[in-house]
């Protein structure tokens, strides 16, 4: 995934007053934490911030470059949502480093055709991993081609990109193929009109 510059503010005006303030001029409050360090509070531009987020997901490796002079490569690891607005307001970022790993829910992309007539159900839509931190994948390919009615993919059959550890449940289902609810054939119709006369 491709890291994204974002230019960032400290911020000293906390509590929920502050965060309102923050968000009312356009900004997203964010704490910067890990590696040891004392968190950081910073405010990050409302409308680059949501388009990153857009963009790469909650997975976008972010380089912050703070008005202080500091920088630090970081990846969201909470990302709090107005629920009826759905505006980003307020985001917690963790600090990452190259070459270190961390876990990560990636997205799965059902690939191919199932067999004619089969209703296919996406069991999980994602796979929780652990990755190179710099390397974070945007998708994991799964195929459904071929895939019988009465069938299930499962997370064990996956084979995994090189450098990244599936750590999600090999006896879970990704995705089944069934037979379409409701319905009939001709002939199972028939016999049901018969019954009823």
């Amino acid at each position: 995934m491709s890291e994204v510059r974002i230019s960032a503010e400290p911020r000293t005006d906390f509590g929920k007053g502050g965060a309102r303030r923050t968000r009312r001029a356009g900004k997203v409050p964010a704490v910067v934490y890990g590696h040891g360090e004392k968190p950081r509070h910073i405010s990050l531009p409302g409308l680059e911030f949501a388009a990153a987020i857009r963009k790469g997901g909650a997975n976008q490796l972010i380089s912050i470059e703070v008005t202080d002079g500091t920088r630090e490569l970081v990846i969201p690891k909470d990302i709090q949502r107005d629920p009826l607005r759905d505006d980003i307001v307020h985001a917690d970022l963790l600090i990452v480093r190259k070459g270190e790993t961390v876990t990560a829910d990636i997205p799965i992309n059902f690939v191919g055709e199932a067999e004619k007539g089969g209703l296919v159900v996406h069991e999980l839509t994602s796979l929780n991993v652990e990755t190179e931190a710099t390397h974070i994948p945007e998708s994991i390919e799964v195929s459904i081609e071929g895939l019988a009615i009465g069938s299930q993919r499962y997370v064990r059959e996956i084979e995994a990109p090189e450098g990244i550890v599936i750590l999600t449940d090999g006896d879970q289902v990704l995705a089944s193929v069934s037979e379409p609810r409701g319905e009939e054939t001709d002939e199972e119709g028939a016999e049901d009109e018969a019954a009823a006369e």
